[in-house]
């Protein structure tokens, strides 16, 4: 069966067309454009009227691709900052006249279960527990499970909401620096009420935060999805790449081979939050998955049809 899930965050835009047939996945398409959906959104409750058109376009440009490729299913799942806008209805109004569908947004739990469906897919069960961190844009989502999720949260605190938040600058000063991690340990304690952090035998890092800081840490001189996929990453080298983007400047981390332009501006915030999960955790590395929450969607769109 021909599927095509597109996942729409605080900063980007996916889309995965995939061909699932009795368990097994064939990437057909693959692509993400930065849209920063969620421009403001921390602040001011509400998207803004250029980040919603350009959206839209980049969706309208999807919709294309997915009627030229005979898709079966698909499914437009929208996560953190659409459900922090008040008009959000403009952006799901625009979707469904250009898609037919109905946006999805869905709420933390289902977006913790898609991405542990994704991240944990191609790992054995002798590698959990598992952790699932997802960094996103506006939240971040701790999954632990096996096979599958056991206790999951969802707390405020990804790369673009923190950016925005704490660290504007770049270089940003040491204190806002400073007063970033007072919030990131926070919301992270408060993950580890409800989830074990600290009890998993496997932590998997999703997404494009953890992707990028696995490229810095591999010295990768370009970005290399095949490389980075289910590489380990040991916690000292993480601590050592956010350091290392806390120190320079905008113009030094936009000239970096593997940075794509849409994570300048957020990637040391990104890496900072990454950094402290590995702190709080306890684990001495993590493996970075270029599977994530896209690919559980498309597993689960595949699996509904039976």
């Amino acid at each position: 069966m021909r599927v095509a899930a597109i996942d729409c965050g605080t900063n980007s835009i996916r889309l995965l067309i995939a061909d699932i047939h009795d368990g097994t996945f064939k990437e057909v398409i693959r692509r993400m454009e930065v849209v920063r959906l969620g421009q403001g959104v921390d602040k001011n409750k509400a998207f803004d009227p250029e980040a919603i058109e350009r959206t839209l376009k980049v969706t309208a440009d999807y919709a294309r691709v997915i009627a030229s490729k005979g898709v079966e299913k698909f499914r437009f799942c929208a996560t953190s900052a659409t459900r922090d806008a008040s008009n959000r209805h403009l952006f799901i109004d625009g979707v469904r006249e250009i898609l037919g569908i109905e946006v999805e947004v869905i709420p933390g739990a289902e977006e913790a279960a898609l991405s542990f469906m994704g991240g944990t897919k191609e790992l054995s069960a002798t590698d959990g527990p598992f952790l699932v961190v997802d960094i996103g844009g506006g939240s971040t989502e701790f999954v632990l499970g096996s096979s599958q999720v056991e206790s999951a949260k969802s707390v405020n605190i990804g790369c673009v909401r923190m950016a925005e938040r704490h660290l504007s600058e770049q270089p940003p000063s040491a204190d806002s620096v400073a007063s970033a991690i007072v919030d990131i340990d926070a919301a992270i304690a408060s993950a580890a009420e409800e989830v074990s952090i600290r009890t998993a035998k496997t932590l998997i890092c999703v997404a494009g935060t953890a992707t990028t800081v696995a490229a810095a840490a591999l010295g990768l001189t370009e970005y290399d999805r095949y490389s980075i996929h289910l590489a380990r990453i040991p916690a000292a080298k993480v601590h050592e790449v956010a350091a290392m983007f806390q120190s320079m400047t905008r113009d030094q981390i936009a000239a970096l081979g593997y940075m794509h332009p849409g994570r300048v501006d957020v990637i040391t915030a990104g890496s900072l939050v990454l950094s402290r999960v590995l702190h709080a955790t306890g684990a001495t590395e993590f493996v970075a998955s270029e599977s994530d929450i896209l690919d559980g969607i498309a597993w689960g769109l595949a699996e509904s049809a039976h």
